[in-house]
């Protein structure tokens, strides 16, 4: 994958010069220099797998992220998802799949990346998340590696549109490798999230931009005082979108 992998790591840094985007990679020392782990990030803007992927400066190691499949079917994107070798993940079909293919590159000593939550928040507060991340890491024996990101919601996030802000500062934080000590899949998510969520408000306090004025401030969370959805005006938004697309397959069968 090593040659495919450098092209599509260089079209997307294309994309993010163009942009003039400040990517700061904060703690990259803290991913295993060798062997298996399991990176495990927040999840709020459409670029998250390739800023985690690719904010640590070279030589890099390689990350296969699990995506929804229907991102590897979007024009540009989509070519670059597979030049990097990420992993689809029918989630209307068969996820398990995706998991058995992320599972034996873990075993083979490779990174594999995953967004706990699932969907992108759009309220940019960590969701509840899914336990899939610490069992994948159970199955093969691997540490994880939380990782927050800040500001990538600026670029493309779910609900807004499509007009990157030039010149952002987006910031990729590495946490230490840790595996989950709790009892059930349950605790061991939490354990996980509780970290991420650690770094996500280290990285915000730390920001070095600020919004303008509202509208201007919507990139913000409500409790931090900006005029993004609430954690609950969230989460209805999700739920709606998710009986609209339970009804539309329903129709299409």
């Amino acid at each position: 994958m090593g040659a495919l992998y450098t092209v599509g790591s260089s079209m997307f840094w294309g994309g993010f010069r163009a942009l003039g985007l400040d990517v700061r990679p904060i703690d990259h020392h803290n991913i295993p220099s060798s062997g298996p782990a399991v990176i495990a990030s927040n999840h709020i803007g459409y670029l998250d797998f390739a800023l985690v992927v690719l904010a640590p400066p070279k030589p890099r190691r390689e990350v296969r992220f699990l995506a929804r499949a229907e991102f590897f079917d979007k024009p540009v994107v989509g070519g670059l998802m597979h030049k990097l070798g990420q992993i689809p993940v029918d989630v209307h079909g068969d996820p398990m799949q995706a998991a058995e293919v992320a599972r034996k590159e873990l075993e083979r000593g490779e990174l594999i990346g995953m967004h706990p939550e699932g969907t992108i928040s759009p309220s940019f507060v960590p969701r509840r998340a899914k336990s899939g991340a610490v069992r994948l890491a159970d199955s093969a024996g691997a540490p994880i590696v939380p990782v927050a990101v800040w500001g990538s919601q600026r670029i493309l996030t779910k609900g807004r549109p499509a007009r990157p802000t030039r010149g952002a500062v987006v910031t990729v934080r590495y946490g230490e490798p840790f595996v989950p000590s709790g009892r059930t899949g349950m605790a061991r998510t939490k354990e996980l999230m509780d970290r991420i969520t650690t770094l996500l408000e280290i990285s915000q306090a730390n920001y070095p931009q600020r919004p303008g004025p509202p509208p201007d401030d919507w990139w913000l969370p409500a409790h931090l005082g900006g005029s993004a959805p609430t954690v609950a005006e969230a989460e209805a938004r999700i739920e709606a979108q998710n009986l609209e697309r339970r009804e539309r397959r329903q129709t299409q069968t």
